[in-house]
Order: structure tokens, then C-alpha cells, then sequence
């Protein structure tokens, strides 16, 4: 982004509404490319100030910072440098119409420098209270104002540093959203994910919050302290959750495939949905199967995609006499030259077979992600 100080304008409400898309009259004493004596011109899609300030003639004026429209980054860059989820960035794009980005040929959205500010001044405005659907509508500079006038009316004491901003507590979330799924209350559990996902990169909304969630609520079901009801529930709005952020990747076609599932009697689906969000995020072309799947329905689907790597999530149960068999005949089928990956709860206590099949076993989200990487660039490698 590149910032100069423009033509200051006569301060006045007109200026102050300025759409990005607005067209501004060019002075009268200006020449064909708009310059004039004042060696400060103001381009459309600025983002403007009340500071007061004069042209040479002591005229009280509104003071610009104009920003290069480049409309070439994509949506990692775009999440990277505002810390919002390309899910809550798409879901502002096409709910809201926050932001219009550009289109190349093959339909890719590429972000300007203006629509990364304008995602970063709504950021700041739903993490001071209000709804996105309020102020999507807003000019940037009226959402410069709205963020403004909170930070003034906040007491000292109560305003978040940029350091504290970026330590927002997971944990605050987490016990939220348990509190809203043990009260049965879908839209809390709801609005509390997008609220995480809002103040959270993607990474620690995952790791830190969809995770640990879905664990403690396998946990309290488990030890019967918690509704079968409020089990479903919780299930239903995560599953369409995470759909959503899985949905909001766009990967080549030309990247390596992997699929995910869990093994036959493993009715929990939740751990090889994460594990298929992660690899989409990681950049492969991911293929979630379902739950509770046979090895021989694995190893052709494995191989009717094509795919690098198999995916297994092992939550629940532990003990099951049939699933060491499982796993290694599932090695057998899938030859030398297919991954595999599991991981869960339960996985520990299958070791000895999952060892005898060669899988590696990541303890957390983070190590797969780290798994998956290191696969990825060693399938790229031997392609090429």
C-alpha cells in the first residue's frame, strides 16, 4: 500500500459520505490529469480524515490518504494481513456486499489494498459491539468514524492495545460456545463460532476452539452429563460450520489429492472433518468420505481419486476388537506408495496396528498440518 497526502477539500458532510466508488470534480485551476498550484489531489476511493488543515489559502479542509487501487491480492494475502478467515471474509463479500473485488478470467477473486483496509476498519467496528449487517453498508470513511468515536468514548483503562488485540483468549470462546450448547441454544453456538472466527486466525480457531469443543462435548456425552439432544445439536451447527470454511478454499486442480474418513465401527465424524478442512488449507484437493467405512470402501475410493494420502480419524471407542484388523489390511490394500494418517482420542490404544501399517500418527491439528505440508512438497517434488 502506498499512501500520499492528496488535495485537501472543503470539510463538509458531502465529502465526508465519499463512497470508494465516487467521483469527485476536478478543480478548476487543474490541468488534464487533475494536478493544480496545490500539490495535493484527492483520488477516488480515498480514505479521508477530519483533520484540519488548509491549501495555501487558510480554507479549513478535509484531509486525504488516497491508497493505489491495486487489485491483485489473493484471498491468503487478504487473510494474512487483516487476520480474518477467507470464511468470515467470504461470507461478508456475498451476505453484506462488504467488499467487490476484482475478477480475473478464470473467475478468481483478486482483493485491493482498499478492500484489505475497508475488511480491517469493519473488523475493528464488530470487535467494538456492532453487527455487520449494520455497518456493511457504510462508506470507509463513516466506518473510520463510527471505530473512532468507540475508541474516544472507551475509558483508558478499558481499550484494548494492538498487543492485546492480538491475544484474543480461545478460551473465552470455548466456554462460551459450551455454555450455549449445554443450553441448547443453536444460534448462541453460532454466533459465538463467528465471533471466534472474526477475532482468531483460522489456524487457532481450529486448534483452539472447534477442536477442544467437539472433545469436551464428546467427553460430557461419554460420561452422561450432557443431553444426547444437545449432542446432535452442537454437531449439526460445527458440521455446517466448518462446510462453510472448507467451502471457502479454492485449490488447482493440479494439487494432490487426499481423502478422510474414519475406519469401520468409528461413527464419530467430526475428527476427519477438521482433518479435511486442514488439508484444503494446506492446499490439497480434499475428499471427505463420511464416517464409519470399511478398509476395502478406503482404499478404492484412495484410488479412484488418486489420492497421496488417507486421512483416519479414531475418536470412539477405544477397545475395538475389529479395528486393528481394520487398519492393517487397510495398509495392504492401499500398497506402499498411499499415506496414511490417523489420529483422535482413541488412537493411542490402537499403536501396535497402526505401527504395523505404517500410518503416522499426529497428535494435534498442528502436527498434521506440519504432516501434511512436509507430504505435500515431497509429492510436488517427486512430480516434477
Amino acid at each position: 500500500m502506498r499512501c500520499s497526502c492528496l488535495r485537501l477539500l472543503p470539510l463538509s458532510k458531502a465529502v465526508l459520505g465519499v463512497r470508494p466508488s465516487s467521483k469527485l470534480v476536478k478543480p478548476a485551476n487543474s490541468d488534464e490529469e487533475g494536478r493544480s498550484e496545490c500539490p495535493f489531489l484527492l483520488r477516488p476511493s480515498s480514505l479521508c480524515h477530519e483533520d484540519a488543515g488548509d491549501c495555501g489559502n487558510g480554507q479549513k479542509t478535509l484531509v486525504c490518504c488516497a491508497m493505489e487501487s491495486t487489485p491483485g491480492h489473493s484471498i491468503k494475502v487478504v487473510v494474512r494481513r487483516t487476520g480474518l478467515s477467507a470464511h468470515v471474509i467470504r461470507v461478508w463479500e456475498k451476505r453484506y456486499q462488504a467488499v467487490v473485488p476484482a475478477r480475473t478470467a478464470t473467475n478468481r477473486r483478486l482483493y485491493s489494498d482498499e478492500d484489505i483496509a475497508r475488511l480491517q476498519w469493519l473488523q475493528q467496528a464488530v470487535q467494538a459491539g456492532h453487527s455487520i449487517g449494520r455497518i456493511a453498508h457504510l462508506s470507509t470513511p463513516e466506518l473510520m468514524k463510527l471505530v473512532r468515536a468507540e475508541q474516544a468514548a472507551a475509558p483508558l483503562a478499558q481499550r484494548p492495545t494492538d498487543e492485546e488485540d492480538e491475544k484474543k483468549d480461545p478460551g473465552e470462546f470455548l466456554e462460551r460456545a459450551l455454555v450455549a450448547v449445554q443450553g441448547l441454544d443453536a444460534v448462541s453456538l453460532k454466533e459465538q463460532l463467528v465471533r471466534a472466527s472474526i477475532a482468531l486466525s483460522q489456524q487457532h480457531l481450529l486448534e483452539e476452539v472447534v477442536q477442544p469443543l467437539m472433545e469436551r462435548i464428546g467427553q460430557m456425552w461419554q460420561e452422561g452429563t450432557l443431553r444426547v439432544s444437545d449432542e446432535h445439536m452442537a454437531s449439526a451447527v460445527v458440521r455446517s460450520f466448518i462446510g462453510n470454511i472448507q467451502a471457502s478454499f479454492q485449490v488447482s486442480e493440479a494439487a494432490p489429492h487426499v481423502v478422510a474418513t474414519t475406519p469401520a465401527g468409528q461413527l464419530h465424524e467430526m475428527g476427519a472433518l477438521l482433518a479435511t478442512v486442514v488439508a484444503t488449507s494446506e492446499g490439497w484437493n480434499s475428499t471427505f468420505l463420511g464416517p464409519n467405512l470399511p478398509a476395502e470402501e478406503i482404499a478404492g475410493a484412495a484410488a479412484q481419486k488418486g489420492a497421496k494420502a488417507v486421512l483416519l480419524s479414531i475418536v470412539y471407542p477405544g477397545d475395538d476388537p475389529h479395528l486393528g484388523g481394520e487398519l492393517v489390511k487397510l495398509r495392504r490394500l492401499l500398497g506402499d506408495d498411499i499415506a496414511l494418517l490417523a489420529g483422535g482420542r482413541a488412537a493411542q490404544h490402537y499403536q501396535l496396528f497402526l505401527d504395523q501399517a505404517r500410518a503416522v500418527t499426529p497428535a494435534n491439528l498442528s502436527d498434521l498440518r506440519d504432516s501434511l505440508r512436509l507430504l505435500r512438497q515431497e509429492t510436488i517434488s517427486a512430480q516434477g
